[in-house]
């Protein structure tokens, strides 16, 4: 079966993410743009640095070309924020890039974007699942790749440098040109070096890049920027007297930082750092957007600049399309995926990572001596977090008792409310919350606890896996 998650489809390279089925989802998505007339202006697509990304783009862009749509094909492993942008400037119905994102090397897939640029969301890979089950391999047509060039049904792109260009227009570069900041880059064997690297660079910015290079199994890690995974990130931007260390996960829409001490920065840090510097040094208006996984801290830094914050489920589709609702200047997530009013309806982590090195470049100020001030002003809560994995045979059981029977622990403390909207969220009267939701690109339950004090806040989630595998 072909199912979509949050973030697109993702399958074990072999036995699912095959030819075949690669094939079965372009057919499938040809056909719907054939149906809904939406052929013209053609189909965006790129692919990242994993095992069989180049080959499956190329049957993909085949099958699309055999039924009559134009393909502008991306020859070169780019950042998926490049796709979204490149969509968003034609505008394309549909676009799509191959990627697993941050999953292990062992998996692949596809992320499709719709019009805009933005995420699909549940009805259009609804159709996709839906196409999909009704088609056979002799249903799926396909033209030579080389065929279809001569013919003019594909057309090879490189948006690069108009991608670079936007963000070098959209960040003052002048100040970050007169800070003389050392950053230290790790793409994790992905593809962000190119692109920010570039955009650094024209800052005048000291760039030193590691793990770079090709590396299909990713240095033996998953391209996942986390405390853990950034380890070797983090001591050397501690005792080599780096600014900033900028982690990117393997297709380049997430971030992970490290701050002047070799500390990780959370991605809910650096989501109160962007929106803090943009309504507090910037003066910029706006509203602000957050999945139901990320800190609540938001809503006081929006609350205290007069703006709303909003809190939509999990995946990026609900942060772009309330976003675009509002018109508001940040939306994101704990995962470490953000965007700008203004800049592509996506993730971006090489644009995010430049926003960053211009404000500690205006502000003058530290990673750290950023968060001591916002901490100062609305206070402090640790986000604590604990994946657990499951057989298939337990995700039933594991469902029922969470939606179905919706039990809970015995808490210590007042709850306000529960919410199944998206997982089990409890909201606790303290103004701290606990979560805990199926993932929608692994077979994990995740558990998320937003608190004042780190050690309560890890307790809870023992206490949480721990009544859950009773």
């Amino acid at each position: 079966m072909i199912q979509f998650g949050t973030g697109g489809w993702r399958a074990f390279i072999g036995e699912e993410f095959t030819k075949d089925n690669v094939r079965l989802v372009a057919q499938s998505l040809a056909n719907i743009m054939i149906n809904e007339n939406a052929c013209e202006p053609g189909f965006v697509i790129g692919y990242d640095r994993r095992f069989l990304s180049d080959k499956a783009a190329a049957w993909f862009a085949e099958v699309l070309a055999a039924n009559g749509i134009t393909v502008s094909f991306i020859d070169k492993y780019v950042p998926t924020p490049i796709v979204m942008f490149k969509a968003k400037q034609m505008e394309t119905h549909y676009s799509a890039c191959i990627t697993a994102s941050h999953n292990p090397a062992d998996y692949n897939g596809i992320k499709v974007f719709i019009q805009g640029g933005r995420d699909a969301d549940e009805i259009i890979t609804a159709k996709i699942e839906e196409q999909v089950s009704k088609l056979k391999a002799t249903d799926v047509k396909s033209i030579d790749f080389e065929d279809a060039q001569n013919q003019g049904l594909v057309k090879i792109i490189n948006p690069m440098n108009e991608f670079v260009d936007s963000i070098i227009d959209f960040i003052d570069m002048e100040a970050i040109k007169a800070a003389n900041l050392r950053v230290l880059i790790d793409p994790m064997f992905g593809v962000a070096k190119n692109a920010l690297q570039t955009v650094l660079i024209s800052g005048r910015c000291d760039v030193d890049v590691i793990n770079d290079g090709e590396n299909p199994g990713f240095g033996g890690t998953m391209p996942s920027p986390n405390a853990a995974t950034l380890y070797r990130l983090k001591h050397m931007v501690a005792d080599e007297g780096y600014d900033i260390g900028i982690g990117t996960d393997g297709d380049a829409d997430r971030l992970g930082i490290i701050d002047e001490k070799g500390n990780f920065i959370h991605p809910n840090e650096v989501l109160l750092l962007l929106y803090y510097y943009m309504l507090e040094y910037k003066g910029l208006k706006g509203s602000v957007v957050r999945n139901i996984a990320t800190t609540h801290l938001l809503d006081k830094v929006a609350a205290d600049h007069d703006e709303d914050s909003f809190e939509v489920p999990v995946g990026f589709k609900h942060i772009s399309s309330q976003m675009e609702a509002d018109d508001s200047l940040i939306g994101g997530e704990s995962s470490g995926g953000l965007t700008i009013r203004g800049h592509i309806k996506g993730k971006d982590g090489v644009f995010a990572s430049s926003l960053l090195v211009e404000m500690i470049s205006v502000t003058g100020k530290k990673l750290s001596e950023m968060l001591d001030e916002i901490y100062g002003k609305y206070g402090y809560a640790y986000t604590a977090e604990g994946d657990c994995t499951f057989k298939a045979s337990q995700r039933d059981s594991l469902y029922n008792r969470i939606y179905v029977d919706k039990e809970l622990p015995e808490f210590a403390y007042e709850i306000e409310k529960v919410s199944y909207a998206d997982g089990l969220k409890v909201y606790f009267k303290n103004g701290g919350w606990a979560l805990a939701r199926f993932s929608g690109t692994e077979p994990l339950l995740r558990i998320f606890v937003e608190w004042e004090d780190k050690e309560t806040a890890e307790a809870l989630v023992r206490q949480i896996k721990d009544f859950l595998y009773v």
